[in-house]
């Protein structure tokens, strides 16, 4: 069906980048569907890179939900700095799409935590009387991290978000800071948060 490598590339972030707008799916996820839809075959399909699906989605959403996106994101920031805030004890920084600026209702929130006990986390939710799920997403070596997964209410979008909880030791923060394979900071604390916010007020691009 396709002979050139940089169009297969190109139609698989395009058919990607949907499924991660339009149902919040993850890049690696959204990736794999994405070689199925196209009845595409074998180990040496050429997947775009991340640059790549960075681009496609940053396109789709332009394309198709530019007026909603910019509200959608913001209502998911804020919810993002209330868990930022709460848990400040924790070094929490705040990753993932809701961050880069790409979410959108469908999105979950990602906050990255830094604990001396890796159970001090889970021992604050229990204090508090919160419900949560424990499970595993994958963090940012590509490796599984635990994860304490929250259902949020969200007012502004009337609607419920995940919120997961990735917890890492303590002195992982010293390579949480490094700039991407794009140069971009990969996650941000509260205040980087709140300036954000203050930004898209401003009418600053997000």
């Amino acid at each position: 069906m396709y002979s050139d490598a940089t169009h297969i590339a190109t139609e698989l972030a395009a058919v990607a980048a949907r499924l991660v707008v339009d149902e919040g799916q993850e890049y690696a996820t959204a990736k794999r569907q994405a070689v199925k839809l196209l009845g595409l075959t074998g180990s040496r399909v050429p997947l775009p890179d991340a640059a790549s699906m960075d681009a496609a989605v940053r396109e789709h959403i332009a394309i198709f939900c530019a007026d909603t996106q910019p509200v959608e994101l913001r209502a998911l920031r804020e919810i993002a700095l209330i868990w930022l805030d709460r848990l400040v004890e924790f070094s929490p920084y705040l990753s993932g799409a809701v961050w880069h600026g790409t979410a959108t209702r469908h999105s979950d929130v990602y906050i990255q935590l830094f604990c001396d006990d890796p159970k001090a986390a889970e021992w604050r939710l229990l204090d508090k009387g919160l419900d949560y799920q424990v499970g595993s997403v994958m963090g940012w070596k590509g490796e599984p991290v635990e994860a304490l997964s929250l259902r949020v209410r969200c007012d502004a979008l009337a609607q419920w978000v995940l919120v997961h909880l990735m917890v890492y030791d303590r002195d992982d923060v010293r390579g949480a800071l490094k700039p991407d394979a794009q140069g971009r900071k990969p996650r941000g604390d509260a205040e980087a948060v709140r300036a954000l916010l203050s930004q898209a007020e401003g009418g600053a691009r997000i």
